[in-house]
């Protein structure tokens, strides 16, 4: 039996693209903002396009903080793509305005320091070799559109019963996070939706860990 991935629909996001991609490698993907049907699915994707305060209003608005927050006690599977990985973090500052994020990382998401922003287009990434989501993919570009990033990893309260989370990297200007690997919960800067085989990989790698 497929796994069933529920795409978190709050209004942001590149969502038929992200159903498409779950169902290409053999779940079965429902768009949803209902709390118990991404509370009990296998797999939640919350996708993200836009703004940071934009994109947290959305959230707030279907309660998507308390659906990951329930789903991390569970332990159950989330995945952040794009704006979706940067609101995991404790707050994102655009154009001057400090908007609180979800808070399941420490850290801030900042403007890239670059040339020219925003950073669209193919790059490379650095995982480490303990990277389950990369696996096969290592050496693979990726499909970036952002403006903003977390420059730095600050988390240094670890269980040391548990692994630390695994910090993936790229470069655009200067070093900032492209992934991270941390239990249930997994982000990811780039649109793997977008990245052609190797990202439909990475999301194969993704869902292969909800059965």
């Amino acid at each position: 039996m497929s796994p069933t991935v529920a795409v978190l629909d709050y209004g942001f996001g590149n969502v038929r693209s992200a159903l498409r991609a779950a169902e290409h490698v053999g779940a079965t993907a429902i768009l949803s903002s209902d709390f118990d049907t991404c509370l009990n699915a296998d797999g939640l994707i919350i996708p993200g396009v836009g703004a940071y305060a934009a994109c947290m209003q959305g959230i707030d608005r279907v309660r998507g903080g308390a659906i990951i927050d329930a789903r991390m006690v569970a332990s159950r599977p989330v995945l952040g793509i794009c704006v979706g990985m940067q609101i995991m973090f404790e707050q994102g500052i655009e154009h001057g305005i400090t908007t609180r994020g979800l808070g399941q990382w420490p850290g801030t998401v900042d403007q890239l320091v670059a040339p020219i922003v925003p950073h669209m287009g193919w790059n490379n990434v650095v995982p480490p070799d303990s990277s389950s989501l990369f696996a096969g993919v290592e050496s693979e570009l990726f499909y970036f559109v952002h403006s903003y990033a977390v420059q730095e990893w600050v988390m240094t309260d670890t269980d040391p019963y548990q692994h630390p989370p695994t910090v993936t990297w790229s470069d655009y200007g200067a070093p900032f996070i492209a992934a991270v690997e941390n239990g249930p919960l997994s982000a990811v800067q780039f649109h793997p939706e977008k990245s052609g085989e190797a990202g439909l990989t990475l999301i194969n790698n993704w869902v292969g860990t909800l059965t």
